[in-house]
């Protein structure tokens, strides 16, 4: 069963993100901020982390340097989540270790979809 991890400070973002993709085939657990995320990757890596791109407590390529330099069998594929298409913050991401962007709001067809094209089955 693969492992998703939605780190945004956003409940509701997190419960959406939970109910489109939790199911038979995929655990979806939720960190409010980067902090958390960056200790539950550390006891069990996932198989994907969506982070946000505006965390209240640590910048995004942050999570994403600390989530790379993990001693884990696991390499989980990382996107940014962005409220709008903002190229910089995109490039940051991607040399931080990130494999690309999901643009929020997101509903059910966007967020398949995205995940589809990361090869992980949604």
């Amino acid at each position: 069963m693969k492992r998703c991890m939605f780190v945004d400070d956003s409940s509701v973002i997190r419960k959406v993100a939970k109910r489109i993709l939790g199911g038979s085939d995929m655990v979806v657990i939720e960190a409010a901020t980067g902090l958390d995320a960056v200790e539950m990757c550390a006891a069990e890596m996932p198989d994907v982390i969506v982070v946000d791109g505006a965390l209240p407590d640590m910048q995004a390529v942050d999570v994403i340097r600390q989530v790379r330099a993990m001693e884990s069998t696991v390499k989980p594929q990382i996107l940014i989540s962005l409220v709008e298409v903002d190229v910089a913050s995109i490039m940051k991401a991607k040399r931080a270790g990130a494999q690309g962007y999901l643009l929020k709001p997101f509903n059910r067809p966007q967020l398949l979809e995205r995940f589809r094209t990361l090869k992980v089955a949604a």
